[in-house]
């Protein structure tokens, strides 16, 4: 007589799972694959997918946009394309990838409010179309360079960040800016990394943010910003490395105190408060005398400031002191 003996990795027939069930689940993941892979591979659809979905069907404030262009504030390069620069980013509220344009899509950009508080006489929490209906935007190109020696060409659009600051009547005794971003791990699952100092924070001096350079985008290429820019309104300080432009902003706190800002408690020794762009003085582990432009892959030479220096120069009274440049 023969025995069917069964082999050790046979499971019973009453646990395999059904056609239909694993047909579903299938599915699902060619699916899910498929929407992946047209993320990563579909940049200018997906860029053009994300204008619309950033804020909905319809951006309450779409129709101020495009503003008028400042003509002071000229490029020596052409713009990078628009669907480069929507494709290419660093959120890291979102994880650690330049592809991130997708996952920043889970970001609700309404309703959202600005807080304007510390010393000052007016403190406000401003509703975000409000403040936007309220200040006068305007269009400027803007050199933007990360820390990473990569650089962009962009047409940002927003207002001085010291309209803001005129209206809620900063006290004598506030010397610096704290400015903070959303915490949500519902939504950024790179604030799932406990290990990292969450929420987001920056600072500026106060000469800084009334710099006439100093600007709080709420656009870009002549539309509102997509939510991988930092949507509903962030920072833009184009004398400084990128990571010093805090995206999607919820308070501006105005203290005595210098703010220990995220990156500077992440790597003191090479993210450092200042982060002014300087050819100079190289980060710890590359060159900072050149920068590649993204799109095209042309080296260009760094410039001092990133080539605004008759703007800030004066805020920055010895130019040979390292930490100005970390």
């Amino acid at each position: 007589m023969h025995y069917l003996r069964r082999p050790d990795w046979a499971i019973p027939e009453r646990e395999a799972t059904s056609e239909s069930i694993y047909m579903d689940r299938r599915r699902f993941l060619m699916g899910a694959l498929g929407v992946l892979a047209g993320g990563i591979a579909g940049g200018s659809t997906l860029a053009g997918a994300a204008e619309k979905t950033s804020q909905g069907p319809r951006d309450p404030t779409l129709e101020l946009y495009p503003a008028r262009r400042n003509p002071d504030f000229t490029l020596d390069r052409p713009l990078t394309k628009e669907s480069v620069a929507a494709t290419y980013n660093n959120f890291y509220e979102f994880g650690p990838v330049k592809t991130i344009h997708f996952l920043a899509q889970r970001l609700k950009t309404r309703p959202w409010q600005v807080r304007a508080e510390g010393l000052v006489r007016n403190p406000r929490v401003f509703e975000i179309d409000d403040l936007i209906r309220s200040m006068p935007l305007e269009e400027r190109l803007y050199r933007f360079r990360c820390v990473e020696a990569w650089a962009m060409a962009v047409p940002w659009t927003g207002f001085p960040f010291s309209a803001l600051i005129k209206a809620v009547e900063p006290k004598s005794e506030a010397r610096f800016v704290k400015l903070t971003t959303f915490l949500d791990r519902t939504v950024a699952f790179g604030q799932l990394r406990f290990w990292l100092p969450w929420p987001y924070v920056e600072g500026l001096t106060m000469e800084e943010a009334m710099n006439e350079l100093a600007i709080l985008a709420t656009g870009i290429y002549g539309k509102p910003l997509p939510k991988q820019h930092g949507a509903p309104i962030r920072l833009v300080v184009p004398w400084k490395y990128g990571f010093k432009n805090i995206k999607s902003i919820v308070s501006i706190e105005f203290v005595k105190d210098r703010p220990k800002t995220f990156w500077e408690t992440v790597g003191p020794d090479e993210y450092g408060f200042w982060a002014n762009v300087n050819p100079g003085f190289p980060h710890p582990r590359w060159s900072q005398a050149t920068e590649r432009m993204i799109g095209t892959d042309e080296r260009r030479p760094t410039q001092i400031f990133n080539g605004y220096g008759k703007w800030v120069t004066p805020l920055y009274p010895d130019l040979n002191d390292r930490r100005y440049f970390m």
